[in-house]
């Protein structure tokens, strides 16, 4: 259970975030303030108080960038720019669960467990839940905008997973240990940290999926300064990234070493075109998704028996989830465009028992079951949105390095979109790095001028 260390590192995130917001520049700032709590901060711990949403591990960082923004930089956040797509999807966000609200009053009764409906109070808290949630994208798509900050994202992804490993390799070594020797507890089933005689590495994520794909994008961010052919650190570039897919392969995360196998050679041999052109793809694929699961479209049968000639447990495990994913769908389309609302209504139960019958993995079942195909949409459509408008936006950007940084960032939100389908895996890093995509890519649509001057951003 959470104690005091593990509250008190909650308070003392805002300090230092403040002292980073005083010694340096504002862009460096607000990066390592979302990272540094995404990566540090004790999961499952929070403070919570009437009518507001909880302050936690997501919402702390977030708050403190925003509070440095605006307190110590004198910049108010600019929350829309006219009226655009991103605007329309963002109020979709926000009213969405408003709406939803409204529409489920009614209790569900199973057995002897009884859901309360939801109204008033829990529209005008979802308000609140929804703009925290979103508040990264914001801070990004206003102040992450230009060549040089997103130059400066993979650089500091780079310089976040060199740090980060070392514990990573701790954690191989002696097992995943160090969020309960820091915080007094560890967050999540110590089984599934077990792999091939070997351990994951948890450090202060939660589970070692979420650091192996973690480190999986610094070593994608690694490969875009390789393709450069510039140094970090005073060290070959192609080094960092042989250095970090060789800690990602000690992760033992199946699906995160194939993005990696995937995008590491991507970024590093070919054109930015056809990486965007594989970013989109693999948007496609997770906005498609769930129509596709509905009509029986997608190849589920395939894919597990393909997992299963690599590993019969992977293939138990993905069938298991393709089982619970098939409950959860039928339950969502029962309340198709607005969703069930919060607090367990959007899961399966036992109708004599009242016994949960549901395991909610991915971020896109979860999404369709609280707030249904309109809050699904414009939750992963306005992620999808920063990679459509940074493909259409590469022909504006005339320095070669902008170019190679603009489609690395463009590929790590999209493998970050589809891990949402498998995994729960969004956080405030990934609304971070997409607002600052889409800001960037509305900034040089703004010029259109295609390749008649060159950037001014600093190389990689």
């Amino acid at each position: 259970m959470p104690n005091l260390v593990a509250h008190l590192a909650l308070i003392v995130w805002p300090m230092i975030g403040i002292v980073l917001f005083q010694t340096r520049p504002l862009v460096p700032a607000i990066l390592w303030t979302v990272l540094g709590g995404y990566l540090l901060l004790p999961v499952g711990t929070e403070f919570n108080f009437p009518m507001i949403p909880a302050f936690d591990k997501s919402s702390i960082p977030s708050l403190t960038a925003l509070a440095g923004c605006m307190l110590i930089a004198g910049r108010p956040l600019r929350p829309a720019y006219g009226l655009g797509a991103p605007e329309v999807l963002l109020l979709a966000m926000i009213v969405g669960p408003v709406v939803t609200s409204q529409l489920n009053t009614d209790a569900l009764v199973y057995g002897d467990n009884v859901l309360p409906g939801v109204g008033t109070y829990d529209a005008l808290s979802s308000i609140a839940s929804q703009f925290l949630f979103l508040l990264p994208f914001l801070l990004g798509r206003q102040f992450l905008r230009g060549a040089p900050e997103n130059v400066e994202i993979l650089r500091v992804l780079v310089i976040a997973g060199l740090l980060y490993s070392l514990p990573m390799l701790l954690e191989v070594r002696l097992s995943p240990q160090l969020h309960k020797w820091a915080y007094g507890y560890f967050p999540h089933s110590w089984v599934q940290q077990i792999r091939e005689g070997g351990f994951r590495p948890v450090v202060f994520l939660g589970h070692g999926l979420l650091v192996a794909f973690f480190i999986m994008t610094t070593a994608v961010a690694a490969a875009a300064y390789w393709r450069s052919g510039t140094r970090l650190l005073g060290v070959s570039s192609g080094i960092l990234t042989g250095y970090l897919a060789g800690v990602l392969v000690l992760c033992k995360s199946l699906g995160s070493l194939v993005y990696g196998a995937v995008l590491i050679p991507l970024v590093r041999f070919t054109s930015q075109r056809l990486q965007l052109f594989a970013a989109l793809a693999l948007v496609t694929i997770a906005l498609a998704y769930p129509l596709m699961r509905a009509a029986d479209l997608f190849p589920t049968t395939d894919i597990v028996d393909m997992a299963r000639s690599i590993s019969v447990d992977r293939a138990g495990s993905l069938k298991f989830r393709v089982e619970n994913e098939d409950r959860l769908l039928a339950h969502a389309w029962e309340r198709f465009y607005f969703g069930w609302g919060r607090f367990g209504r959007n899961r399966v139960y036992d109708e004599e028992t009242g016994r949960d019958l549901s395991v909610t993995d991915g971020r896109w079942i979860i999404t369709m079951g609280q707030f249904g195909i309109v809050g699904f949409l414009a939750e992963f459509g306005l992620l999808a949105l920063a990679v459509v408008r940074a493909a259409g936006s590469l022909r504006y950007a005339a320095d070669p390095n902008e170019r190679i940084a603009l489609a690395a960032l463009a590929l790590i939100v999209a493998v970050n979109i589809v891990e949402l389908l498998p995994n729960a895996s969004i956080s405030p890093w990934t609304w971070l790095l997409a607002g600052a995509l889409l800001g960037r890519a509305e900034d040089l649509r703004s010029q259109r001028a295609p390749f008649q001057t060159r950037a001014q951003g600093s190389a990689l």
